[in-house]
């Protein structure tokens, strides 16, 4: 059964003695940039003090994030006109390798098609000298013939042995790539089909955020999100069922901030890790996403089909398993799915 729920920690602004937010106040006086984000990654520093959670670059990260959301228009655009100047990502570059490694591939596939293309083109090319050597011989005047045939027969047998043996040391090379290319995916962190991370990748964060959670005691929640079912019914194409799948993942790396994870989970089904996010600010999440897609009209041929999508929302619990929590947001996402009257459901346990 689920309990009520406790008041979270107020991570959404940092006030002063007076009840005024300082940073808004002094940014209005100051015309250099630097001074704003000064301020402003003390008053950052400061809330994850008050929380008692120590100041790793993870944590700052993520309040520095999570405050800027209520700060002014001016002071959000020159932080995040700063950010993107300066701004590395090792996952970036990690699915930029995959990237590659996985063009490289396809390049070797195609290495490997069109020696196989050659080495039928030569087999076609033996047979048309058999046929027109059994026509030749049909002439008895054609003795000379014969004989430069012959020999220019004999020399295509060659070719055609070593072609053989060249064509198997491909393929045993194609193959030992393969194999590699298969145990890399099996450590990938990327979905190519929708640019988003993979399956494995979220089952890591989830399991390192229990341990955080384990660890600092704040709250942390987990979505996940699939067309609904109404849609689903009413399109009957799968390719426009693909094309409103990868919309949706579009817009929730739209809607997501930058310390959240969001993940392709298999079969058309979205997560998204919510990192210091209790079910309530989740709830408001999980409304702001479901707006967005029902805002982003999808057209089939000449008709306007409304975009929908089924929610399912739960907590991270220290007390639960990876598994545990992933099956408890999918069952949520079920019950969202059969109620077309609501877009998400909630599954909470007792803590």
């Amino acid at each position: 059964m689920a309990k009520s729920l406790r008041k979270r920690r107020d991570i959404e602004g940092v006030h002063s003695e007076s009840g005024e937010t300082e940073i808004d106040a002094v940014s209005t006086s100051f015309n250099d940039p630097t001074n704003d984000v000064e301020l402003y990654s003390k008053e950052v520093l400061e809330s994850l003090l008050k929380d008692n959670l120590p100041p790793t670059p993870n944590n700052f990260s993520l309040y520095f994030d999570r405050l800027l959301e209520n700060k002014s228009d001016n002071l959000r655009k020159q932080i995040v006109s700063i950010l993107q100047l300066e701004e590395t990502n090792n996952d970036e570059a990690t699915i930029e390798l995959e990237r590659t490694l996985k063009n490289g591939f396809v390049s070797v596939k195609s290495i490997l098609s069109v020696s196989a293309g050659l080495y039928k083109n030569m087999s076609l090319m033996t047979k048309i000298l058999a046929k027109r050597k059994e026509e030749i011989s049909e002439n008895k005047d054609s003795k000379n013939v014969l004989s430069v045939i012959s020999s220019l027969e004999n020399d295509l047998g060659k070719l055609d042995d070593i072609l053989k043996k060249q064509i198997t040391n491909l393929k045993s090379l194609y193959d030992h790539t393969a194999s590699i290319v298969k145990n890399v995916e099996n450590e990938t962190i990327f979905d190519n089909k929708y640019g988003i991370y993979n399956k494995r990748y979220l089952l890591n964060k989830v399991e390192q955020e229990i341990s955080l959670i384990k660890e600092f005691k704040h709250k942390s929640s987990i979505i996940m999100i699939e067309l609904s079912n109404e849609l689903i019914k009413e399109v009957e194409s799968e390719k426009a069922i693909m094309l409103m799948t990868r919309t949706v993942a579009r817009l929730l790396m739209k809607t997501s901030r930058r310390s959240d994870t969001v993940a392709h989970y298999g079969n058309g089904v979205f997560s998204m890790l919510l990192k210091h996010t209790d079910i309530d600010s989740a709830i408001k999440a999980a409304q702001r996403l479901s707006e967005l897609v029902q805002n982003s009209n999808f057209f089939l041929a000449d008709k306007e089909i409304e975009l929908q999508v089924s929610i399912g929302i739960t907590p991270v619990l220290s007390t639960s398993t990876t598994d545990e929590i992933i099956v408890n947001a999918l069952k949520a996402m079920e019950q969202a799915y059969k109620d077309p009257n609501n877009s998400y459901a909630l599954i909470l346990d007792d803590q």
